[in-house]
Parts: C-alpha cells; structure tokens; sequence
C-alpha cells in the first residue's frame, strides 16, 4: 500500500511538474521566494494594528516568530527523521523532471518547510482578522496554495511534501491562533 501511496506521488510529481513551461518560470521562481512573501505580510500586519493596535501587534510579532519557528523546524525533524530524497536529488526521477532552479536546497524532502510556513501564516492570521476582514483569508489562503504549487513546479517536492505540509500548517496556525488569542484577550484586553 505505502509502495502504491508513492508511486502515485511520483507520477503526481512527474505530471505536474511538467505542465510548466519557460515562460511561466519566472513567476513560480518568484512564488517560492519568501522574499517575495515579505510585502504581502507587512501589509497584514498592517492590518493587525489597524484593527487591535500596537500592544496586540507587538505580541502579534512574537507569536509570528513562534509560528514561523515550529513549522521550520519540525520540517527538520521530519526531514532528517524520514530522510526521504527530493525529486531533484534522487537518480531514478530527476531526468523525468523540469528542475528550474539551478540548485535544488538540502538533500530531503519530507515535508515542505515553505508549504507548512505559508499555510500556517494564511491560517494564523485569517483567524486573527477574520472578524475585520472576512474574505481577505480567501487571498491568504491562495497565496499559501501557490507557495505550496511553486514547490513542485521547480522540481524540489513531491506532492505528498506539500500536502503534509499544509496539514501540518493548519494544525499549527490553528493552536499558535489560540495561543494568541488567549494571551492577548488575557493580558491586552
């Protein structure tokens, strides 16, 4: 069964990955940038203080370096735990795939640090403002699938590392959420 699981991932993989073309390259490099996810997130903490003020965003960024931290390193622990190759990096696959960055990262795969950080984030914050801004988390959401996409896109991740990595995104924007608010509606009420 977990032998079926992964061919279906790789082929998944293969599939995917070589939907993408020269000139859509640009933009998914783009997408897997964090730097490019910096102007996205000032903007919402932007809103954060709009909406609560500078004692819930000062406490707001310190959470956020908490959520950040976690997805981060329990990808890690995962990866060096599962040691499973990236597409790029393993020589049965990477022939069959389109790899669009020049260098591919570190040697494993499982789970995507960039899938569960940008999910983790879309979740965390839409939570946060959802009461402020309802369907602003329509777009968090999106961006963090698109992170996610751009992962396979370049060749460095298998579907199942992105998928995991949402997964795992949802669970931890969700408690770092509660986190925040039970501190926040404590302490900075």
């Amino acid at each position: 069964m977990l032998e079926r699981i992964k061919e279906i991932d790789i082929e998944l993989l293969i599939y995917l990955n070589n939907l993408g073309s020269e000139n859509w390259d640009g933009f998914w490099l783009l997408m897997t940038n964090a730097i490019t996810s910096i102007p996205v997130y000032l903007f919402v903490l932007y809103l954060v203080y709009r909406s609560f003020g500078l004692k819930k965003l000062v406490f707001t960024l310190l959470v956020l370096i908490l959520v950040i931290t976690i997805s981060d390193q329990l990808a890690n622990i995962f990866k060096y735990g599962f040691e499973r190759l990236r597409p790029c990096h393993n020589e049965n696959i990477k022939n069959l795939i389109r790899l669009v960055k020049p260098s591919c990262g570190g040697r494993f795969s499982f789970f995507s640090a960039h899938a569960s950080t940008a999910l983790s984030l879309a979740v965390f914050f839409s939570l946060i403002l959802r009461k402020h801004l309802k369907y602003f988390s329509c777009f968090l959401i999106l961006w963090a699938i698109l992170v996610g996409y751009s992962r396979i896109y370049i060749g460095v991740h298998f579907p199942a590392d992105v998928l995991f990595g949402f997964m795992v995104g949802i669970i931890n924007g969700t408690l770092m959420y509660k986190v925040w608010k039970y501190f926040s509606t404590k302490y900075l009420s």
